[in-house]
């Protein structure tokens, strides 16, 4: 027999519920509600979907509380609610992480090599974050604004040299910050996603999210998230 939308409900209602006690380690009883305001302080995806969760806490209160017989729910949850909070509970079951979903093959490059090569590959792959690494050694990212930095520097009475330029010589001119952190590949992407928020809040300029297996700079590079990625994110 079909299970109606209201038990459909509430097994991804439990579900969730049980979740956050997880993550918060509650051990007592402990409201809907409560649980959402202690996990959202570690938790990106419970943040995330916080306005949901709370409209859902009334809707399960008002479908279990209110009930007049075991087989009789006086509120009967629309397909598409149905659908939402059972995402939810899929997300925060499996949370969506870096590495999986934006794992790849990323194209490295030398300080000695050429900005033409560079971008020339670059612009093959649709991807102009340019990793640099000497032995083995992370020496830097050139983005998009880091070579418009080092175009606004080097022009000279308005023509751009046509001398042979490294990416070496790219990086010494590049002088506005870091615009890059290194993460692991076991972060949550909607974690990933705050990065890039607050990034913004604080005045900062961050272009790129560099994934390795562990978040160490000394590890392989086997992804990169940019804020154009994430507009994947549901």
């Amino acid at each position: 027999m079909t299970a109606s939308n209201s038990e459909r409900f509430l097994v991804a209602f439990n579900r969730i519920e049980k979740a956050l006690e997880k993550m918060t380690g509650s051990n007592t009883y402990v409201s809907f509600f409560k649980l959402i305001d202690f996990a959202k302080k570690k938790n990106a995806i419970v943040r995330r979907f916080e306005d949901d969760l709370r409209e859902y806490g009334d809707l399960r209160n008002a479908i279990v509380h209110h009930r007049t017989a075991i087989e009789y729910a006086i509120a009967e949850p629309h397909g598409e609610v149905v659908e939402k909070i059972e995402q939810i509970d899929r997300i925060l079951t499996e949370p969506p992480v870096a590495g999986g979903q934006f794992r790849r093959q990323v194209r490295i490059f030398s300080p000695d090599d050429s900005l033409a090569d560079a971008l020339r590959m670059a612009g093959k792959k649709k991807d102009f974050q340019i990793p640099v690494f000497e032995d083995g050694e992370f020496r830097g990212l050139i983005s998009p604004s880091g070579l418009m930095e080092y175009l606004a520097e080097t022009v000279a009475d308005d023509v751009i040299s046509r001398e042979i330029t490294t990416l070496s010589d790219i990086l010494r001119h590049i002088h506005t910050g870091r615009s890059y952190e290194f993460i692991s590949a076991n972060l949550s992407v909607y974690a990933a996603e705050e990065m890039f928020s607050d990034a913004v809040v604080k005045g900062r300029r961050l272009e790129a999210l560099l994934i390795t297996e562990n978040g160490r700079r000394d590890e392989k590079l086997i992804g990169i998230i940019t804020p154009w990625d994430l507009m994947k994110i549901e």
